[in-house]
């Protein structure tokens, strides 16, 4: 059976070693080792080979028994002994393949979770191209060089997202701007004359988001034209007086963090089940926000 086990070390010469030996008598083997240095202690990650019959508590006595601290420890599938650099390569893929899926494939790739929870007592944050914030928890702390290395992620997620332009698949026949009109809580599209789309949001008493729809046509995605809704139904919402607003979208959505990023709001993202959720903070809009792009 295999297990990730996270524990702290005194940054001396032979404290790994004298883990390790005490591994070898319990009969456990050492198939993975990651060191995460730190001040005066290290993190060491180990993904164990124990006995069938082993139990957390065992394992935990252990490690805890050779010298380790804060001695947490994880079962774990065969998944767990790629390799490390390769894991970032195809988190960094799938991410960009489809972006709604970074909560998700930022919490496998940590051991986290995107669900808020009182269980969770660290948080990981992630900034996206300046405005669109990933939350991933868990209770082991995260360590310096994750953070290193969520924050490198996100950066470099940020930039291919930023300069990616794919064409779009059908051009309108109208290669004029679209008209934006808005009209109380509805803000429209129009191109010669036809609706190329449209968001609206519902107003919500107290202190809660306000929910917003936003659809555009096929023809026109890719052009900006969800940019500009998202951005002018916003300033619509802050005029009626809202603070936060709240889009959901299917989990398998490609456009909604490329959108957020070109509207350059602020948006917490994530993941429920099928659904995307992202709350954008609205009482500080960006001048100017709403440029093209998605």
């Amino acid at each position: 059976m295999l297990w990730r086990v996270r524990a702290g070390l005194p940054d001396r010469p032979g404290a790994l070693a004298q883990l390790a030996e005490a591994c070898g008598r319990a009969g456990v083997n050492i198939q993975t080792v990651q060191v995460f240095p730190g001040d005066s202690s290290v993190t060491d990650e180990m993904v164990l080979q124990v006995p069938q019959d082993w139990t957390r508590d065992r394992l935990g006595e252990l490690v805890d028994g050779a010298g380790g601290q804060m001695v947490s420890a994880v079962p774990v599938t065969t998944a767990a002994l790629e390799d490390q650099p390769t894991r970032y390569v195809q988190a960094v893929r799938a991410i960009i393949d489809q972006p709604a899926s970074f909560p998700d494939v930022a919490a496998h790739l940590f051991d986290a979770d995107v669900t808020p929870s009182a269980d969770h007592d660290d948080v990981l944050e992630m900034t996206v191209g300046g405005s669109a914030t990933i939350q991933i928890r868990r209770d082991t702390p995260f360590t310096e060089t994750e953070r290193q290395r969520a924050a490198a992620l996100a950066e470099l997620v940020g930039e291919v997202l930023d300069r990616a332009a794919p064409p779009a698949p059908h051009q309108p026949a109208a290669s004029a701007t679209p008209d934006f009109v808005t009209d109380g809580p509805v803000v429209t599209a129009l191109a010669g004359g036809k609706v190329a789309g449209r968001a609206e949001y519902t107003k919500v008493e107290g202190d809660g988001p306000w929910p917003v729809d936003l659809w555009v046509d096929p023809a026109w995605h890719r052009r900006g034209v969800g940019t500009q809704l998202l951005a002018g139904i916003a300033r619509a919402a802050r005029s009626a007086g809202c603070e936060e607003i709240v889009l959901t979208a299917p989990s398998d959505t490609k456009a909604v963090l490329p959108m957020v990023l070109a509207a350059g709001m602020r948006g917490r993202i994530r993941m429920a089940g099928e659904r995307l959720t992202v709350r954008i903070s609205i009482t500080d809009l960006r001048a100017g926000a709403g440029g093209t792009g998605v």
